[in-house]
């Protein structure tokens, strides 16, 4: 273990984000209603540019205007290339009041895109008095943003938050697929007449992961386009928790309770956690630093594995 402590991440569920566009005010209700941890209301990909100002007055509405229980509520602004985004952070800061929590920074390609938002309202939070500081989450989206990803894990104490986005990150890098998430086609290794398919996305999550858990920031995993695919969804789900990441996009309602079933940990995984915590403290107990669990050799970093666990099941059942 270095001598420096990883710090811990926020302490939230964060096991499904639904998006909705700010421009389709009639869902916000549904949106509060459902079963996903985190919020995002969308001002940016979702929303046409001719409708911008309205999403905008919509979401500014919904934030007051709709009970959103517990649930984290975010809003993804515009991106730092458009002439949006600092309308959006403006009139969000000014007009939104103190149930919004967060806000969502897209396309974030270095530390100077995190720096610039934080700087704005920072401003604002100290001209208007706001007693809750504003979070910030971040989607990386770019070559620059994976080439940069512990930097800006690193930017702003704000930040809790970086999600992977595979749509613009895979034409950012080049790669020729249109499929947003999963595997892919060609993606793929050939052996005895064979194909055996890979998973594309695995590095890039990987080190958002790493860039995340070094800061103390949660590593969600973004969209998978094919809402009509539910098993493919679930193996993603599946993947990324396996990964570390604490939770996924839904793009349609119907992908919330797969998120939340991944993301959730069985009874089955809480009670084995457990079971290795008591043979871990009758080892220590009896001076040993190992034991046998199942058949198989548990020593101290086995109590961390099954730490998360335990701390991951007690959080969302709070």
């Amino acid at each position: 273990m270095s001598f420096r402590i990883q710090p811990a991440a926020p302490a939230r569920p964060n096991r499904c984000q639904l998006f909705g566009p700010g421009s389709r005010p009639a869902i916000f209700e549904k949106m509060a209603a459902s079963a996903a941890d985190v919020i995002n209301l969308d001002l940016e990909d979702s929303v046409a540019p001719s409708d911008k100002d309205s999403a905008r007055e919509n979401v500014i509405e919904a934030i007051s205007g709709v009970d959103w229980g517990t649930k984290t509520l975010s809003v993804r602004i515009n991106g730092l290339d458009t002439p949006y985004w600092y309308k959006d952070v403006v009139d969000l800061m000014e007009q939104a009041g103190d149930r919004l929590d967060q806000i969502m920074i897209p396309k974030v390609g270095c530390t100077a895109d995190i720096y610039a938002v934080d700087a704005l309202v920072s401003a604002i939070e100290a001209a208007k008095g706001r007693a809750k500081p504003i979070s910030f989450e971040v989607i990386i989206e770019s070559a620059a943003g994976i080439a940069h990803v512990e930097e800006i894990a690193a930017s702003s104490p704000r930040l809790q938050a970086m999600s992977l986005g595979a749509a613009d990150f895979a034409a950012s890098m080049g790669m020729q697929t249109t499929g947003i998430g999963g595997t892919q086609e060609n993606y793929y290794m050939y052996r005895e007449g064979e194909k055996h398919w890979s998973d594309p996305w695995h590095w890039a999550q990987a080190a958002i992961v790493a860039a995340c858990r070094t800061h103390g920031v949660l590593p969600v995993d973004g969209p998978f386009g094919d809402f009509s695919d539910d098993e493919g969804f679930r193996a993603q789900a599946r993947r990324s928790a396996t990964l570390g990441m604490v939770g996924k996009w839904a793009i349609h309602p119907k992908q919330i309770a797969i998120a939340n079933e991944v993301f959730t940990p069985s009874e089955e995984q809480v009670t084995e956690a457990r079971e290795i915590l008591a043979a871990m403290e009758t080892a220590k107990a009896n001076g040993e630093g190992a034991t046998v669990y199942k058949g198989r050799l548990v020593d101290i970093a086995s109590i961390k594995q099954a730490e998360v666990i335990v701390r991951q099941s007690e959080m969302i059942n709070d």
